[in-house]
């Protein structure tokens, strides 16, 4: 039986380490093999190898990938769209699976809150069979209910990664929080998740964008993304004078909508005051748990604020990105000229630390690529 190389996790804030698996063989029913072209590296990544959630070890992560299919199990014969799909298509897929059953899929309509929801590269330990459950690998085998999407020709594989589950995951924000057309908009944080939110807010008709964050070469990517300001935290490094830099740009009262995607607490802290009275705040970053704050609850009443937290996305959300980036060619060349590094399966610990360091833009590994000859 051949076998199939994956990067793994095994022990929190350890080196990943190169590991091979059986082949899975033929997908049973539903099911679908695909071959991984390219896969990102997400913070949430960083978060899950430093051990801020609760999750299964060994683990294959990678939850935003893209890939071509190798073979299909019976019974699978379109896409989500309703699009017919054939061995040789590329695809890519929403990282999770929801029961469609439970108290919140069936009765509230947050799928994100699924009682059973499983994700790819977070939720299935690798000693398990069929090991294959994450995008740090040659291939992945994707269960039966997979929301899997069909690329258009138009849609790189590393635009759609460029932009990765950073990009769903602002589009489920804003569907949770909406803009409306001419509001001013704070984002704190230039990760990739700060870098969607800027897109997404200027696609949404936002009239000024200001960006927090650093070091420099992303408050560039910021700006290039659609940010009207940026304000480097390793030059203003006081709240109160990253506030009135903020607060010179948006106007006196404060940003109709300020958006947390920095993944730190006391980013929340910071944030808060810089909404009007009667303005929203939208935390996307906290994904993992990286702690407690202090907190005044009275800021929350004396400024009428509504304050919405958002947890992943939904396959609809998945369909947005790829419709946005098939309409939006200058959104799509950004998102692919966002990727600075990229790395064979052999270097995944490399390529890791190297998206923890902030070292660059975005960061993705080429499974089937082989390492450069020295």
């Amino acid at each position: 039986m051949s076998s199939v190389s994956a990067a793994v996790l095994e022990k929190f804030e350890q080196p990943l380490r190169l590991t091979t698996f059986p082949d899975p063989g033929n997908p049973g029913a539903g099911e679908a093999l695909v071959k991984v072209d390219v896969a990102g590296i997400c913070g949430t990544d960083v978060h899950l190898w430093l051990g801020q959630l609760p999750i299964p070890l060994p683990n294959v992560l990678g939850h935003e990938s893209a890939g071509t299919i190798e073979k299909l199990g019976a019974g699978l014969e379109r896409d989500w769209r309703g699009e017919p799909l054939r061995v040789g298509d590329r695809v890519t897929w929403a990282s999770s699976i929801a029961c469609g059953e439970c108290y919140y899929c069936r009765l509230k309509g947050q799928p994100t809150r699924c009682l059973t929801r499983k994700a790819y590269g977070i939720s299935y330990c690798a000693s398990d069979p069929p090991h294959l459950r994450g995008g740090y690998a040659q291939k992945i085998l994707l269960r039966a209910g997979t929301a899997l999407f069909r690329l258009p020709d138009s849609v790189p594989s590393e635009a759609l990664i460029g932009a990765g589950c950073a990009l769903t995951t602002a589009i489920h924000g804003f569907d949770r929080a909406p803009l409306s057309w001419g509001d001013n908009v704070v984002v704190q944080g230039t990760g990739p998740v700060g870098l969607a939110a800027i897109a997404v807010a200027r696609v949404a008709g936002a009239a000024r964008i200001v960006a927090i964050g650093g070091p420099k070469h992303r408050l560039h990517l910021a700006k290039s993304f659609g940010a009207d300001a940026v304000v480097d935290i390793a030059e203003l490094k006081t709240l109160e004078q990253r506030r009135e830099a903020v607060l010179a740009v948006v106007g006196p009262y404060g940003a109709d909508q300020v958006v947390e995607c920095v993944g730190y607490p006391d980013a929340v802290n910071e944030g808060v005051p810089l909404c009007r009275d009667g303005g929203q705040y939208l935390v996307l970053g906290q994904y993992a748990d990286a702690g407690n704050i202090s907190f005044n609850p009275h800021t929350i009443t004396r400024k009428q604020l509504r304050m919405i937290g958002s947890w992943g996305f939904e396959p609809r959300h998945v369909d947005r990105a790829i419709r946005l980036l098939e309409q939006n060619t200058a959104l799509r060349d950004q998102f692919a000229r966002g990727i600075t590094h990229r790395f064979p399966l052999a270097q995944a610990d490399e390529a890791l630390q190297t998206a923890r360091a902030w070292a660059g833009g975005k960061v993705v590994i080429l499974p089937n690529e082989e390492p450069a000859a020295h």
